[in-house]
């Protein structure tokens, strides 16, 4: 483990939105989040945290949307590069390695739904 990193134990939502941050973002974030503690988080977790990432966005607007949430919610901005830096290839999987990871959760979950399938 690195000097730096911390063990969280929670789930995090990102949602990726192609423009600029508006404050309805925030009522789906906390949809989701809700959800996410109700139906999936275990007792012994830390509430789950949500990230809104937007192409631009306007700090006084994000603060005054932000400022009445119940939910751990951040808002961040994003950069699009035509290629990935080389400093970070080799930190993420190829497009090969996450299609193989698809294809064996989706084998996994149609083999889950035909033992679950009553005859």
């Amino acid at each position: 483990m690195r000097r730096n990193e911390r063990n969280i134990n929670c789930y995090a939502t990102y949602e990726l939105k192609v423009g600029e941050f508006v404050p309805e973002f925030m009522g789906k974030m906390q949809f989701y989040l809700t959800v996410l503690d109700d139906k999936v988080r275990m007792k012994d977790e830390s509430p789950s945290i949500g990230i809104i990432l937007c192409k631009e966005k306007d700090r006084t607007i994000v603060e005054y949307a932000l400022k009445e949430a119940n939910k751990p919610i951040g808002v961040a901005t994003y950069q699009m590069f035509r290629e990935l830096p080389k400093e970070l290839q080799n930190e993420l999987p190829s497009p090969e390695q996450i299609a193989r990871l698809l294809e064996y959760i989706n084998e996994k979950e149609i083999k889950n739904d035909t033992q679950n399938t009553p005859n």
